[in-house]
């Protein structure tokens, strides 16, 4: 114990002498993500402009508050062609950790400091790091990856977020702020078009006050091509998108004091997965087997003979085991694929989210505001996830291969908060309360969508309609035909008018509700000190059942409740005008809750995290160089980890499903620096650079599934080095207009090598991905219009790497009784598997601001 709190008190004090050494610098940075609105907002002597953020529920300027925070402001999103949640992927943003789930665009994982889900695309599943829009957090992981609306700016919080944003938020937050309406006429229109078939449009339209009331309205709609060509005519290519959306936002200031913000948005969103390549054949050299000209069967023998692979020969000994040979028609592709060499139905994954909010602010007095936040939020997603084709499953004559994975998954959400906030001589305050309740309602089906002839030379593709007995293997792919018999409607009501055939459906409801407190002392006379003490007492009950498994229906069912308190502590010292240091203490948690992929929906309990942090913001080079450093260190207990099986036996009642169970496995440790640097070393040109360093050390345990000895864990995408940085120049050119001007930009990002599965040890690829823009902008067109003309590429130099890769069908399972080992099954042997970043794409814009 003593040597484990030496080691913290070192890494914390080490961190604090970096902190308070930079002096030689002095304040605050942001991150490399922000340097262009810096740029937009640079002080009468030419610096670094002040960003405003609402970590704390108050404005407040980002090198004055306590916490380690990195802003990308809209400037920052336009330049990065950052058109939704799924292009932050490329690390821009080097603590915060976006990827997909699964390969599926419709489903985005989101982590911060080592805190990332594996799989919380589920019913009864929470991630540790909570999205807020305007203050309403999103429940679902479904529909993150919708076009992005007017964005004034992102604030990425780090670290728990328990005491103000709640559960939920262990790792932290990532807070979306869109612009409000102006009252007055104005706003923007764009129109671009690129490589693979993109094409843009969007317009945001603010029209002037009248009686006290602002309207903005707005429309977003983005369109890419596959990046990767499906050979089956009439179906969808991979990494394709269509996205449309609108919105319509109203502010209400009726008196003096009372403002109330109104919104409506709606997004429809058609996506198809990135594609899962099988990037080798039997890596690890075991002996392949042949069919000898079977028609059907599964039977293999030793190469060039008629005897059986595996299987005693007599006492003592035993024939070699084989695995099974590649389809002649699969050819592994290490490089990146530009069309499959199978072709599979594929249609687009439709997500759609909408909802509503009020936000009403008056000021009752000079020293007290009250704050209400009401939202509705709905998530409809129906996933048709095809991108397996034949690098998952193992060849076997006249044999369906390809899983669909589908699902059609229901939310929706209601939240009521309410806050005060103020301040009274020496202290500020915020106090509120909260209420959260959801449903969500998901079935799903796994079927095999292909059929291979007997030698593997070629294929034909199923029926979407059975007849006869639906079995995990054959479950329907279409939801709805009215010749079809539904064998679940009897007993299952809500199938008792279509033909919905499933392997799985589940339902959940949660209900959540809190109380928390933020209270900042400044000592009159002492006025360099804040301290700030505040506590979130919250109650959670959740409940559920999965009522159907392996197309029958079952009993399962689960509840959930707890009830906890979550403090925080947080000791800031203004060392100077220009150099800010802080000490933060917090707890935060991330809610139980069961898993639908179980056979039972098995339950498992919260996860709780106890986080220490110092960190100091600095100014220097009179405003032109901002430093940012922080250090942290973070202990997780009762950690949620899936463990997972995907089926491939032949004959399984199970076969092609994705068998998946979690529990509450230990202690992991994670402990981190990050550094945010901002120079403006002549005025116009700003350098930025952000590094994020993360150490994690997570437990192991027992696999519930497959039994056997204890198993090392694995944090997923968390690179333990991560860096970002980014040169934005805006060059005047008065020859074409008053205030015209060129702006160039290119930022890059890197990220070390990652797993993406928590059971396997394979490792990702490191990346280095380059972004860039140049654009000719602010020329007048008459009147107060403005037009900018704009070129950009993503991934400029066509980056290739494997941001997901699994080797788990590179070698046999073992197969356990307790701690013995029973047998070794080689029957899904084939190769590893990866999912690759996008390619290069690029394009052109033209912008109107009127």
């Amino acid at each position: 114990m003593r040597s484990r709190t030496r080691f913290h008190l070192r890494l914390l004090s080490a961190s604090a002498a970096l902190a308070i050494a930079a002096p030689v610098f002095a304040q605050a940075a942001a991150p490399a993500a922000s340097a262009a609105e810096d740029l937009a907002a640079d002080d009468a002597d030419g610096g670094l402009g002040a960003i405003v953020v609402t970590a704390t529920r108050r404005e407040t300027d980002l090198q004055k508050t306590p916490i380690s925070i990195s802003v990308i402001g809209a400037q920052g999103i336009q330049d990065r062609h950052i058109q939704s949640l799924y292009n932050l992927t490329d690390g821009s943003i080097p603590s915060l950790r976006v990827t997909t789930f699964e390969a599926r665009q419709s489903a985005l994982t989101i982590g911060i400091r080592g805190i990332v889900p594996y799989d919380q695309n589920q019913t009864a599943r929470d991630g540790g790091v909570s999205v807020y829009i305007d203050g309403v957090a999103l429940g679902k992981t479904q529909g993150l990856n919708a076009a992005l609306f007017d964005i004034e700016r992102m604030e990425v919080l780090k670290g728990p977020q328990g005491t103000l944003f709640g559960r939920n938020t262990e790792g932290g937050a990532l807070s979306i702020v869109t612009k409000a309406p102006t009252g007055q006429f104005g706003g923007h229109m764009d129109a671009g078009i690129g490589n693979y078939g993109s094409r843009s449009a969007d317009a945001h339209v603010d029209l002037p006050a009248f009686a006290n009331l602002a309207l903005k309205f707005e429309g977003v709609y983005q369109h890419q091509d596959p990046t990767v060509k499906n050979p089956l005519a009439g179906s969808t290519g991979w990494n394709y998108y269509d996205r449309k959306g609108g919105r319509v936002a109203a502010r209400w200031t009726p008196v003096s004091g009372l403002t109330a913000d109104f919104a409506y948005d709606y997004a429809k969103d058609e996506n198809t997965p990135n594609f899962s390549q099988l990037i080798n054949y039997n890596p690890n050299g075991y002996t392949v087997g042949s069919y000898n000209g079977a028609t059907t069967g599964t039977a293999l023998f030793l190469p060039g003979t008629t005897t059986p692979c595996g299987g005693t020969i007599a006492a003592g000994t035993s024939r070699p085991a084989c695995i099974a040979p590649l389809a002649p028609a699969v050819v592994p592709h290490a490089g990146r694929q530009s069309s499959s060499d199978i072709g599979v139905p594929q249609q687009p994954s439709v997500d759609i989210t909408h909802g509503f909010s009020a936000n009403v602010k008056y000021d009752v007095a000079p020293w007290l505001q009250l704050r209400s936040i009401t939202a509705w939020r709905g998530v409809s997603t129906d996933q048709w996830d095809n991108s397996g084709g034949a690098a998952r499953q193992t060849f076997s004559p006249s044999a369906n291969f390809s899983r669909y994975s589908l699902s059609f998954l229901r939310q929706n959400q209601f939240s009521q908060e309410f806050q005060a906030v103020g301040s009274v001589d020496q202290f500020d305050y915020v106090v509120g309360a909260y209420y959260y309740t959801e449903h969500a309602t998901e079935h799903a089906a796994t079927p095999l969508s292909n059929l291979w002839n007997a030698d593997g030379t070629g294929y034909t593709v199923r029926s979407p309609i059975v007849s006869g007995t639906v079995t995990s293997a054959n479950s329907g792919y279409q939801p709805f035909d009215p010749s079809c018999v539904n064998t679940l409607a009897a007993t299952v009501p809500e199938f008792a008018n279509s033909c919905q055939f499933i392997a799985r459906a589940s339902e959940a409801h949660d209900h959540s509700t809190s109380l928390f407190g933020n209270v900042t002392y400044t000592p009159a006379g002492l006025d360099m000190v804040h301290l700030t003490a505040g506590g979130r007492w919250t109650k959670d009950r959740r409940r559920g059942r999965l009522y159907v498994v392996n197309n029958t229906v079952q009993p399962f069912t689960f509840k959930n409740r707890i009830s906890r308190f979550d403090p925080m502590l947080n000791l800031a010292v203004d060392v100077s005008n220009d150099v800010h240091a802080y000490a933060k203490y917090a707890t935060g948690f991330r809610a139980g809750g069961a898993n639908d992929r179980s056979q039972q929906f098995n339950a498992f309990g919260p996860e709780t995290v106890k986080s220490y942090e110092v960190g100091a913001k600095m100014d220097f080079w009179q405003h032109r160089a901002r430093l940012n450093v922080a250090g942290y260190i973070m202990d997780r207990s009762n950690t949620q980890f899936d463990f997972d099986l995907y089926d491939t036996a032949s004959g399984s009642p199970t076969l092609g499903s994705h068998i998946e169970q979690t529990q509450n496995a230990g202690k992991t440790k994670i402990r981190g620096v990050e550094v945010d640097l901002t120079v403006m070393p002549i005025d116009k040109l700003t350098l930025t650079a952000s590094y994020a360093y993360t150490h994690w050390k997570a437990p192991s345990a027992v696999n519930p599934i497959t039994g056997g000895l204890p198993q090392q864990l694995y944090i997923v995408y968390t690179p333990k080095s991560a860096a970002s940085g980014a040169i934005d120049y805006v060059l005047p050119v008065p020859a074409i207009a008053s205030d015209a001007n060129i702006r160039f930009h290119l930022d890059g990002n890197y990220s070390g090598r990652q797993y993406s599965f928590q059971l396997e040890p394979t490792q990702t690829d490191s990346s280095f991905v380059v972004n860039g823009r140049i654009t000719l902008g602010d020329i007048a067109v008459g009147g107060n219009s403005k037009v900018s003309f704009s070129v950009w590429s993503r991934n400029l130099f066509n980056t290739t790497y494997y941001y997901r890769r699994s080797a788990a069908n590179s070698s046999p399972v073992l197969n356990y009784n307790g701690s013995a080992l029973v047998s070794t099954n080689y029957g899904g042997v084939l190769g590893d598997y990866a999912n690759l970043n996008p390619p290069r794409t690029f394009g052109g814009e033209i912008s109107v601001h009127f």
